[in-house]
């Protein structure tokens, strides 16, 4: 493996990590509200649905990268979406909204550029 295979290979499991990460950070306002022992894990549950969804994403792409480049482009435009169906839409959130979509969208091009390098090495074998 060449330090560019090396790159490609780990730069979308790493920033997945952290993204998922990022994201489990949200759930930690929970602990604000004064919602007794059940209500606070029912919220954390609530809370970290997507982060859940995103780690089993990653371990089935921890081997099969078209699966994590599909589900993090996915997730990025489904974040915008979301963002644009929203009742208190504004037009500059759009911007920070980047924030979440962005990093998705990255992970799932460096998840995409993986792929390719893997198929194009077996096709050269």
């Amino acid at each position: 493996m060449t330090k560019i295979n090396r790159f490609i290979f780990w730069a979308p499991r790493i920033l997945a990590i952290l993204f998922i990460l990022f994201l489990a950070v949200f759930s930690l306002d929970i602990f604000e509200g004064n919602y007794g022992f059940w209500g606070t894990i029912l919220g954390l549950f609530m809370h970290n649905i997507p982060v859940i969804i995103l780690l089993i994403i990653l371990i089935i792409s921890w081997k099969h990268e078209w699966v994590g480049s599909i589900v993090f482009i996915l997730a990025g435009i489904l974040y915008i979406a979301g963002l644009l169906m929203s009742a208190s839409f504004q037009i500059y959130m759009l911007s920070w909204s980047l924030i979440i979509a962005g990093p998705a969208f990255l992970i799932g091009i460096l998840f995409l550029i993986g792929w390719l390098e893997k198929k194009k090495l077996n096709k050269q074998k």
